[in-house]
C-alpha cells in the first residue's frame, strides 16, 4: 500500500516537473543567455531521475540521466543554447511524459523513439567544445532585486449621496481587492443615531493598503466614474525593493499627519506628554480611534513585509507549506458548504421577525462565519489561469513550424484565477480558437511582408476579472474574417437564407453555427467543418458566453465571459406569479418600474431608456406563467454578449447567496434555465440562464 502511495506521488511531481520543465525551455528559447533558466531546467531534470530512481523508475532515471548531462554541460557554458538544443529537448521531455503514461497503462513504451532521442542526445555531448570556464551568470539587475510589487495606501472617502448614482462603493472595493492583497479599515465616526440615518446616504469612507504590481492609473481606473465627486487620495509607502530594506518604519504621527488627520501643530501641542501619542491624540480629540487603528496597522504590516524581505522569505507563517488533495473531497467540502448556507439562510428567514435580540445578533454572526467559509472554501478551488495558459506555448511554436509561419504568442494576466473544473473544461475550447487563429488568421511571412505588417505575426491570450466574471481574450493580428465569404457559405449551407439581413456582429458570430466552415482544404490543424460550434456549447456549459469580432486584413478578437465558480454564485432574486427565478448578478446592469420606461414599437419589445432602445423579454410569457399581470411591473436590465436587454418581472425581491443544484437530466436542455437553488423557506428557485434565454427569446421572434 505503502508503495503505490509512494509511485502515485512521483507521478504526480513528475507530471508538475514536465510542466515546469516546458515552460523553462520555451522562455529560453526567448532568453538564451539567461542563467536562471538554464538551472530552472537542470534543477527539474535533476529532479525526475533522482526521483524516478529512488521508486523503481528505472527507464525514466536513465533516459533522463542524458538531458541532465546535456545541461550540465550548458550550466557550465561548454554547449551554447540553441533552437536544435531545445528541440531536442522538448522531444525528449515528451518521451519522458510518454514513459511516466506507459507505467499506468502498462503498454510498451516506443523503444524506436527512446534509441533515437538517446543517439541525438549523445550525438550532442560528442561534439562539444573545450570548456571554456567562463561563467554565463549575469549579475542580478534591478528588477530582479525587485519584488514587483508595490504597496499603497488608499483613502477613499465617497460621497454622501453615492447610491443614488447606483454605485456600490463595496463594489470598488471588491475591483481593488482583485487587484492584489488588500487590508481595508472602515471609518464609522459619520455615522448618526439610529433615528436620524438616511439609508440612501453613505455614512462610511475607508483607508485601504494595497500590495499589488498595477500602477497608480490602474487604480484610478476603479474610481473613474466617482473621482470627481469623492476625496481619493493614493501613495506609495513601500516600493518592495530589497536595495532599501529597513525594517524601521515611520512613527505614528508621521503616518497620522501624511494622511492629513492631523495637522503639525496639533501634533507639536501634544508632543510632550508621557503617554502613548495614539491615546492622547484621542483624548484631545483630535483624530478617532478608526483613525489611529489603521495607522498602526499600516506600521505593523509595512514592518512585517520588510522583515519578510529580508531574511528572504515570504511574509507567511513558519512551515507554511502546500498539500495535495484529492478533488473529489474538495468537491464533497464545497457541497456542505454549500449545505450550511442554505441552512444559514434558513435561519435568517426564521429570526428575522423575532424580538429576541440575542437570536438575531447570533444569526448575523453565523451568517458572516458561513459567508467566510463559503469564501475561503471556494479558494482552495481556484488556480491560476497561467497554469493552462503555459501548455500553449509549446502549441503555437509546433504549429506555427509546421505551417511554415512565424508567430508569437503573448500571454497577459497568467495570474488571474478560476475554479479548478472551469480550468480544466476550458482548455480543449482554447487550444481550438489558438489553432484556427494560427491556421486561418495569420498568414505567412512574405503575405504579411506584401501587406505592410511584421514578418512575425502575433496572438495575444489575456485574462482579466470584470466583476463577478473572468474575461478572456484570444486576438490575432491577421486577415480577419471576409464578411461576404462567410454570408456566402452560410446560404449554401442552409444556415440562413439568401434574403436575411445580419449586421456584421451577426456574420461574424455564423462561424459558431453547427458544421460552418470557410476553409478552402482540410489540414492537420483545422478547417474540417467541426470546431466553433464544439467550442460554443463547451463555453455555454460552463455558464458563460463566447463572441467574435473581426476586421478584415487586420485580425480577430474572440472574447470569452465565464463566471468565478461553477459551485455559488451571488443572485438577484424575482418573482413572476407564485415562481422564483434567480438571475447571477454579474449579468444585472439595473432596475426600473415598468411605468417609469417609456414603450415603443408597437408590437416590438423594446423600451426607451434614458434615449437608448433596449429590447425586452416577457419573462411570463417566457415560461407560460399563469397568474395576473401586477399594476406595476419591473424590468431587470442585463447585458449579454456585449448588449442590453430588459426582463420583465412581476416583483424584484433583492440579493442572495445561491447554491447551485443541478436540474437532472430530465431538465439539463430546458431552455434559459441553468439551473436551481433551495430558498431559505425550503421552496425552490430557477437560476436564469441569461445568454441562452436572450437567444431562446429571439429566436422565438
Amino acid at each position: 500500500m505503502q508503495d503505490d502511495i509512494n509511485t502515485q506521488a512521483f507521478r504526480e511531481e513528475a507530471q508538475d516537473l514536465l510542466a515546469e520543465l516546458e515552460t523553462a525551455l520555451l522562455e529560453l528559447e526567448e532568453q538564451p543567455e539567461d542563467a536562471d533558466l538554464v538551472d530552472r531546467v537542470f534543477r527539474a531534470m535533476h529532479t525526475i531521475k533522482g526521483s524516478g530512481a529512488m521508486f523503481g523508475f528505472d527507464d525514466i532515471a536513465a533516459f533522463t540521466h542524458d538531458v541532465e548531462n546535456m545541461f550540465d554541460r550548458v550550466r557550465n557554458n561548454e554547449l551554447p543554447v540553441t533552437r536544435e538544443l531545445l528541440s531536442l529537448t522538448l522531444r525528449s521531455r515528451d518521451h519522458i511524459a510518454h514513459l511516466l503514461a506507459c507505467s499506468v497503462s502498462g503498454e510498451h513504451p516506443d523503444m524506436d523513439q527512446a534509441a533515437e532521442l538517446t543517439a541525438a542526445l549523445k550525438g550532442f555531448l560528442g561534439e562539444v567544445p573545450p570548456a571554456q570556464g567562463q561563467d554565463i551568470r549575469p549579475e542580478e539587475s534591478f528588477e530582479e532585486l525587485a519584488s514587483g510589487k508595490v504597496t499603497y495606501r488608499i483613502r477613499f472617502k465617497p460621497a454622501r449621496d453615492i447610491f443614488l448614482s447606483g454605485i456600490n462603493p463595496l463594489h470598488l472595493l471588491d475591483d481593488l481587492a482583485q487587484m492584489g492583497e488588500m487590508r481595508c479599515f472602515p471609518h464609522v465616526r459619520e455615522l448618526p443615531a439610529l433615528e436620524e440615518l438616511e439609508p440612501e446616504s453613505c455614512y462610511l469612507w475607508w483607508d485601504v493598503l494595497l500590495h499589488t504590481t498595477q500602477n497608480e492609473e490602474s487604480i484610478r481606473d476603479v474610481f473613474m466614474f466617482v473621482e470627481d465627486e469623492c476625496e481619493l487620495f493614493i501613495q506609495v509607502i513601500d516600493k518592495g525593493d530589497r536595495l532599501n530594506n529597513e525594517t524601521a518604519y515611520k512613527r505614528l504621527g508621521e503616518i497620522l499627519l501624511e494622511r492629513g488627520d492631523i495637522t503639525p501643530e496639533s501634533l507639536k501641542s501634544v508632543l510632550d506628554e508621557h503617554k502613548p501619542l495614539g491615546r492622547v491624540l484621542q483624548d484631545a480629540g483630535l483624530v478617532t480611534e478608526d483613525q489611529v487603528d489603521s495607522a498602526l496597522a499600516e506600521q505593523q504590516i509595512v514592518r512585517e513585509m520588510r522583515r519578510s524581505r529580508e531574511v528572504g522569505e515570504k511574509p507567511e507563517p513558519a512551515g507554511a507549506s502546500s498539500i495535495r488533495v484529492a478533488a473529489d473531497k474538495l468537491d464533497s467540502l464545497v457541497d456542505l458548504v454549500g449545505e450550511l448556507v442554505i441552512v444559514q439562510a434558513q435561519i435568517a428567514q426564521y429570526v428575522h421577525s423575532s424580538p429576541d435580540s440575542l437570536l438575531v445578533n447570533l444569526s448575523e454572526q453565523l451568517e458572516r462565519l458561513s459567508n467566510d467559509l463559503r469564501d475561503s472554501t471556494l479558494g482552495i478551488r481556484m488556480l491560476p489561469i497561467g497554469t493552462t495558459f503555459s501548455k500553449f506555448r509549446r502549441l503555437i511554436r509546433d504549429l506555427s513550424s509546421e505551417l511554415g509561419k512565424e508567430v508569437e504568442l503573448v500571454t497577459h494576466g497568467a495570474e488571474t484565477e478560476l475554479d479548478k473544473t472551469v480550468i480544466e473544461r476550458l482548455g480543449d475550447p482554447l487550444i481550438h480558437c489558438l489553432r484556427n487563429s494560427l491556421d486561418h488568421g495569420i498568414e505567412k511571412p512574405e503575405a504579411r511582408r506584401a501587406a505592410g505588417k511584421p514578418s512575425v505575426g502575433t496572438i495575444t491570450l489575456s485574462a482579466e476579472h470584470s466583476g463577478g466574471e473572468v474575461l478572456i481574450t484570444i486576438a490575432d493580428d491577421g486577415s480577419g474574417l471576409n464578411r461576404e465569404k462567410l454570408y456566402s457559405s452560410a446560404v449554401s449551407k442552409g444556415i440562413i437564407s439568401p434574403d436575411a439581413e445580419l449586421s456584421d456582429r451577426e456574420i461574424c458570430n455564423l462561424i459558431f453555427a453547427p458544421g460552418f466552415s470557410t476553409a478552402a482544404q482540410i489540414t492537420n490543424v483545422s478547417g474540417r467543418g467541426v470546431g466553433m460550434d464544439v467550442v460554443k456549447r463547451s463555453i455555454d456549459s460552463l455558464r458563460g458566453s463566447i463572441e467574435l469580432q473581426s476586421v478584415f486584413g487586420k485580425g480577430t478578437t474572440i472574447t470569452i465571459r465565464l463566471p468565478l465558480t461553477l459551485a455559488i454564485i451571488d443572485g438577484l432574486q424575482i418573482q413572476v406569479g407564485n415562481e422564483y427565478f434567480v438571475i447571477p448578478l454579474n449579468h444585472v446592469e439595473e432596475c426600473v418600474e415598468h411605468i417609469r420606461a417609456s414603450v415603443n414599437g408597437g408590437s416590438q419589445r423594446i423600451i426607451n431608456l434614458r434615449g437608448e432602445i433596449v429590447p425586452y423579454i416577457t419573462l411570463r410569457e417566457q415560461f407560460e406563467v399563469p397568474g395576473e399581470e401586477p399594476a406595476i411591473e419591473q424590468i431587470v436590465v442585463v447585458s449579454s454578449g456585449g448588449a442590453r436587454y430588459g426582463i420583465v418581472v412581476d416583483h424584484v425581491i433583492g440579493e442572495h447567496q445561491t447554491v447551485i443544484k443541478s436540474l437532472g437530466k430530465v431538465y439539463k436542455d430546458v431552455e434559459g434555465i441553468s439551473g436551481a437553488t433551495i430558498k431559505g423557506d425550503g421552496s425552490m428557485a430557477l437560476i436564469l440562464d441569461i445568454p441562452r434565454l436572450v437567444q431562446s427569446a429571439i429566436a422565438g421572434q
